[in-house]
Order: C-alpha cells, then structure tokens, then sequence
C-alpha cells in the first residue's frame, strides 16, 4: 500500500509531466496510434514510396480488367491489403536489435500479416466469385437467345416448307389441268379427222350435214367435260 509520501511524490511528479508543449510535438504524439497504418482509413506512409502503390493498382487492374464499380472496389481493397500485408512483413525486421527480440511488436506485426493475407484472398475471391455469378447469367441469357433463335429458325423453316408444298401442289393442278385440256382437244382433234375422214369416204356433198358434225361433237365434248 502506497503511503502519503509516495502519493505526494506522485502527484508532484505527474504535474512536471503534461505531455508534449509545442505544436511539433503535439502533432507527433497525435499521430503516435498511427505510426504503422494498420488500423483506420488507409494510407501511404511518409516512409513509403506511393507511386509504388499505384502501380500495383495499376498492374492489378491490367491483371483483373474490373468493368463495373464493385469490381474495381474489391481490385483497391485487393491493393490495399497487399501494401498492409508488405507493410507489416517490413516492419518485423525491427524487432531484431542485435541477439534481442521484441517478442510483443513482433506478434503484433505476424498478425497484422495474417490478418492482411486473409483480406486480400478474400477481396480476391469475392471478385472471382462475382465474375463466376456474372459469367452464369450471361450463360444463361446466351442459351435462352439460343433457344429462341432456334425457335424462331424452325418456325422459318415450317413456314417456308408449308409455302413450298403449297407452291408445288398448285403447280401440280396446274399441270393436271393442262394435261386435261389438252387431252380433251387431242380428242377433239382426232373425232374431227374422224369426221373428215369419213366425209371424205361417203363423198357426201350435203352442206348441212357437213358444216353441223363438228360443231355438234365440240358441244357435246364440252358437256362431257
């Protein structure tokens, strides 16, 4: 148990020391839970090379192409959580001071890593993931399009098959009522040389019944038809 005078020393002690007084070293202490970037909103370090960081954002997105925002917000997350992950694997050479170790910032910064590794894979296979969904709708939408130009390609070909078979049977009545017609005046033809012939045979010299034989047979051939 502390006694009054060590209370009193403590007291005394504590007002001598208040902290940083000028404006440089405010500003330094402010940033003492910053010091490594590992926790809070991302940033390059003044120790660090930040055009560095851009181009591994740069050869990420030539390596992934993102085409639509979530794709490029997971490939800067990707970017981030490598530059954490080599920030942290930088900083464990600090722990060794000759044949010592510090054992606590050394744990520190192997879990920073691991922690870090495991963002990035994970950004990583967030994006292959949505690629994967993406891909599959797209598929998808490519077979039914499929589906539906095959369909309408059978319909095309049923259509114009009907047209041709249609086509076909009206030249096939066409040419049965040619080969009709025509059979009908062969028959004609022949019953009138019939009759000239006859008339030739008899010598008959009769005009009525001469000029009345054929026109009376085309009439009847007519009806028959």
């Amino acid at each position: 148990m502390s006694t009054q005078a060590q209370i009193a020393a403590n007291q005394k002690n504590s007002q001598n020391s208040t902290g940083p007084k000028s404006e440089t070293g405010k500003a330094a202490s402010s940033q003492n839970n910053f010091r490594h970037g590992f926790t809070g909103a991302f940033r390059v370090l003044g120790w660090e090379n930040a055009r560095e960081f851009d181009q591994l954002i740069q050869q990420l997105g030539q390596e992934h192409q993102p085409s639509t925002p979530t794709e490029t917000l997971l490939v800067a997350q990707m970017a981030q959580s490598w530059w954490l992950r080599t920030r942290a694997l930088l900083l464990q050479n600090t722990c060794f001071q000759g044949d010592s170790v510090d054992q606590k910032q050394l744990a520190l910064y192997l879990r920073y890593q691991t922690t870090h590794e495991r963002a990035f894979h994970k950004s990583l296979n967030d994006l292959l993931k949505l690629r994967a969904e993406k891909r599959k709708i797209e598929i998808g939408f490519e077979s039914q399009q499929l589906q539906q130009n095959r369909a309408r390609q059978q319909a095309e070909f049923r259509q114009n098959r009907a047209r041709q078979q249609a086509e076909e049977h009206a030249r096939r009545q066409a040419a049965e009522k040619r080969k009709q017609e025509l059979h009908k005046w062969n028959v004609l033809r022949a019953e009138a040389e019939v009759d000239h012939r006859v008339l030739l045979n008899l010598n008959l010299q009769t005009p009525e019944y001469s000029v009345s034989v054929g026109p009376q047979r085309i009439i009847a051939a007519q009806k028959a038809a």
